[in-house]
Parts: C-alpha cells; structure tokens; sequence
C-alpha cells in the first residue's frame, strides 16, 4: 500500500479511483467490509482503490471539548489499513483549523476530482463533511452529477451473530471498552479478535512493584488514547525487541497507596521477564478483563492477590 502524505505532490491514476473517505478508527470488521467493497468495485472497473482519512479524528479540531478518544493513531491505522490488503492508497489528509474551515464543494473539486481522479467515491450513508458539516451524501451526488462521478452511500454493517442487529462502529468499541469488556471489543476489531492495544513509552514509576516481587514497567500513553475502565487485566506486552510477552496488567489509581491520585496508570507485570525497559517504546495489548482495582488492607493482602492475578493472567492467555 502506497501512503501519501502530500496531496500536492500526488499524481492521480489516470484509470481513475474509487475513493472511500473517512476516520477509519480502529479499522474494525465494519471498516474492513467497506475496503472489501471498495476493491471489488474497484477491480471490476479497473480503478485505482483509495482509502482518504485524515492524521487526526476531525473532532479534535471541530469540538476538542467533546472529542471521542483515540483507538488507533494514524501510524497503527495506516499498519492496519495495509494489512488488510483491499488498498492500492492511502492518502492521509492534514485536517487543522484552515481544513476545517473549508467549503464543501472545495473540498469535493480540489481533492476529490483534482487531486485523487476520484470516478466513484464510497462513503457511509450519514457522511458529513465541510465547514460546519454542509456536505452530504446529496451534495456528493449532485457534484458527482457535474464533474463525473458516481456515490454509493453505505449503511453500518451489522455485528454476525446478533439479533439485535448491532453494528460494528468505532463509538461501539468504545463503549465496550470503557465498561471493560476488552475481549467482547477484540471481537469487533478483527476476526479472529485483535486485542484493543495502547502504544506508549516506559517511564520511571515509585518502584513499588518491584519492591512488592512484582515489577512493573509503567507506560505512559498519549492523553487521547482509548484506555479500558480501571480494572486488571490479562494481555501482552511487545517492547522494542518485537517479542510479544505475556503481562498481567494494571490500569487504575492504586488505592492500596494513594486516596487521591490525579490519573489512573498503566503498569504492566511481564511474566517471566526480568530486563531494562526504561525509555522503550512498547505495545500492550489488552485481551481478558480479570477483576476490578482494590483496595486492600495490607501489603501482604496485595501481595498474595497479585499472586493469584498471575495465575490469572497465565490461565486466561493459555
């Protein structure tokens, strides 16, 4: 897959493009639907099959107040759009205060037409798009009717399996993780499930794990990550040498120690490891809730619990 980071450098295909647009957030079974459509349209028609989106979440722009977190920054995402083999291109659109301020109808002829030779464009059926979100899946369609493109306008595709009829979406997944449920959110991301995972470096905590018989690498992420609900947790852990590693993992508060720390923290037990990981930029990959964050009424309490999280952890990965 070709990425492209720079529009104005960028030369259309002349067989023209099918375009899909979008956040593309955590590039789940719902998202990877939409690739495969747009391959086979753009296999049958013998364009070029692009995936549009943008180095940030438009929110964060639009309403940082009220922006949703982050399931897979735009290194991750663009892994995981290659990954799935449906795209000839990636074209990664800057989207800041000037982007956000653009007209629709600008954005459809300079980037759609002009710089990506858009023929069909792909877009889910409640897309928005434009200053103050003037552009439709309607505009789409007239413009397309003028400048000689086609729109289909897709629906959200349904969860297999479930009778309710839920679909797969990036809000879903959040949601899932917020209440915990991080293998039934893996279940959404991929098939088989893909752990949600958190990218971040590790950092000089107060040691307290290591003093305990269980030390701990503390990952510090960035602020707009996903994280699941306090809890711990069983996954693994890839540090800088791509060995992925089981860990029993810790988000929470601590309140065995403090009543009132700021921020949860991410720490993570790397089973059967015993390495310098200061510094690194590491993976963890959250799989199987085991229980809630504590307070316990003693070290030793703590201490023979963690015991049993190892276990846990060893027992849920088997």
């Amino acid at each position: 897959m070709r990425v492209v980071a720079d529009l104005s450098a960028y030369q259309p295909d002349p067989r023209g493009s099918v375009v899909t647009i979008g956040a593309y957030d955590g590039v789940h079974l719902g998202h990877r639907a939409v690739l495969r459509f747009v391959r086979d349209l753009a296999a049958a028609r013998d364009h070029e099959a692009i995936c549009l989106t943008f180095d940030r979440h438009p929110a964060e722009v639009v309403r940082p107040e009220s922006a949703p977190c982050t399931l897979t920054f735009l290194d991750e995402k663009l892994e995981l759009l290659a990954a799935t083999g449906f795209v000839d291109t990636t074209a990664v659109l800057i989207f800041d205060e000037e982007r956000s301020r653009e007209a629709a109808e600008d954005f459809v002829r300079d980037v759609l037409v002009a710089r990506l030779g858009a023929r069909l464009v792909v877009v889910g059926a409640d897309f928005h798009f434009g200053h103050r979100r003037h552009g439709t899946v309607h505009l789409l369609e007239q413009m397309g009717a003028e400048l000689g493109f086609e729109v289909v306008g897709v629906g959200l595709v349904p969860v297999d399996g479930d009778p309710s009829g839920t679909p797969y979406s990036s809000t879903a997944i959040r949601a899932l993780l917020h209440q915990g449920r991080v293998a039934d959110a893996a279940r959404m991301l991929a098939r088989p499930p893909r752990p949600h995972e958190m990218r971040g470096t590790v950092v000089v905590g107060d040691r307290r794990g290591r003093a305990l018989g269980f030390p701990t690498a503390n990952v510090e992420v960035l602020a707009r990550s996903c994280r699941p609900a306090d809890g711990i947790y069983a996954g693994t852990f890839v540090a800088e040498d791509g060995v992925e590693r089981p860990g029993a993992i810790s988000l929470g508060r601590r309140p065995t120690f403090y009543d009132d720390a700021p921020a949860s923290l991410l720490e993570v037990h790397v089973l059967d490891f015993d390495g310098d990981l200061y510094g690194q930029t590491v993976t963890v990959r959250v799989a199987h809730w085991l229980r809630g964050e504590e307070r316990f009424d003693s070290e030793a309490a703590l201490v023979a619990q963690m015991h049993r999280d190892v276990e846990a952890t060893r027992l849920a990965l088997r």
